[in-house]
């Protein structure tokens, strides 16, 4: 029987349903009748940091060769009758999946047939077919890659920082695995990742856009096959608290110079509450947004451009880090800034009236993108496989203080817990 919960925010205006499965799965459906399109994401907490797990019914812990959820994730789109691509192109689907350090995610989207293109998304995610040939063909292209990835600047630039800011976390390999790690990966390996990982109570399906609750729920019942109640650990090795060294640079061919700058957390890093991950984002907008004076700064000497500058608060199991990035003629200028404005915003701290200012335009941004089938299915399970919960999260904005994000600037601005990541062009010859 179906356990049924309604999440309701009366400061939103607005609802959704939250369903126990029997089969073990939790099921988020977010109806929005005015939408014309659907969205759904079935999703597994599974992601390239799970190279080492134990499950809750085995007494000791097993250690596999990296990549293979992203494998996994290439080879559950095929069967014996054909892929998952073809079947959606037939009903006029938009079909994807992705894997990411912690999760592995397929979703579709579509305007209509959405029943049928849930349909194929059950079936297809509940049914591995991997044999010794197929397996050998995949390795190839993956292969390929990640050949393709080790000549692309951007993904260097962020892996060498996180090569520098870790010793042991897995965060800091690469999502797909290595040339070698993949040419070790068999059916057998799997077989047995899939049925431990894709266990339904390790996983999650969120619909949202044109959708009926019952529809789905009965939709659900005829296509889920039950899981045993097995729970996943994540093994991971201890990480020293210090940085492994503070710069990496190299040369690739890049136009202009392009940097990461990261600041680690001194506590490793863990799941934060809804407030706490709201405060970091004040506290970001505050720092490092195109209004405030470090952007201003950088921007009036050229040291940035307004296209490429990013920042993000990059958190996860065991670990967490602040990043900025983009291109600059100078990169180590830019990280002289970053870190003089840590260190006056933990001399002097924020205003009421800038956390005001700032949370108001983030309570906004996240009210708007309530309007997306999309970024409301993908934040529901980000927010359900960390243990938070949507509304929650955006109703915080309303509920920060200055005291919260200058407590928060002095637990997170350790300069000795910081590293810089460059590529430069390549020196010309003769030069």
């Amino acid at each position: 029987m179906n356990t049924v919960t309604t999440r309701e925010s009366k400061m939103l205006g607005d609802r959704y349903v939250c369903v126990k499965h029997p089969s073990g799965l939790t099921i988020l459906i977010y109806p929005r009748e005015k939408m014309r399109s659907t969205y759904a994401v079935f999703g597994t907490r599974y992601g390239s940091i799970d190279k080492a797990f134990k499950r809750s019914d085995e007494p000791e812990a097993e250690v596999t060769p990296a990549g293979i959820a992203h494998f996994l994730e290439h080879k559950l789109f095929e069967s014996e009758d054909g892929d998952a691509f073809t079947r959606y192109a037939e009903i006029g689907a938009s079909a994807n999946a992705y894997t990411s350090f912690e999760t592995t995610r397929y979703l579709f989207s579509c305007t209509e047939t959405a029943e049928k293109a849930l349909e194929i998304l059950l079936d297809f995610v509940q049914s591995p077919y991997f044999t010794a040939q197929t397996v050998e063909k995949e390795q190839g292209i993956i292969g390929q890659e990640i050949k393709m990835y080790d000549d692309d600047p951007q993904w260097r630039v962020l892996f060498n920082l996180l090569r520098a800011l870790y010793h042991n976390h897995p965060i800091k390999d690469d999502i797909a695995g290595t040339v070698e790690s993949i040419a070790a990966i068999t059916p057998k390996h799997l077989y047995r990742c899939y049925n431990t990982f894709y266990n339904l109570n390790n996983m999650a399906l969120c619909v949202s856009g044109n959708c009926d609750v019952d529809s789905v729920l009965a939709l659900c019942d005829k296509m889920l096959k039950k899981s045993a109640p097995v729970q996943v650990e994540r093994v991971l090795d201890a990480e020293p608290d210090s940085i492994v060294r503070p710069a990496v640079e190299e040369r690739l061919a890049v136009a202009s110079p392009i940097f990461e700058f990261g600041i680690r957390e001194a506590d490793g890093g863990r799941h934060r509450s809804e407030k706490d991950l709201a405060v970091t984002e004040v506290l970001l907008d505050i720092m490092a947004s195109d209004s405030s004076p470090l952007f201003r700064r950088l921007l009036d000497t050229s040291l940035i451009n307004e296209a490429s500058f990013s920042y993000e608060y990059f958190e996860g199991t065991g670990y967490g880090a602040v990043l900025f990035g983009g291109e600059s003629s100078d990169p180590h200028a830019v990280c002289a800034a970053i870190r003089e404005e840590m260190r006056r915003l933990k001399a002097e701290g924020v205003s009421e009236e800038d956390v005001r200012r700032s949370a108001k335009s983030l309570y906004g941004a996240n009210l708007a993108g309530l309007n997306s089938p999309e970024v409301i299915a993908n934040a529901a399970m980000t927010m359900e496989f960390n243990g938070r919960e949507l509304f929650r999260y955006i109703e915080c904005f309303s509920e920060i203080t200055a005291a919260d994000v200058n407590a928060r600037i002095q637990a997170l601005f350790n300069e000795d817990k910081t590293a810089v990541s460059v590529i430069w062009p390549l020196e010309e010859e003769n030069a």
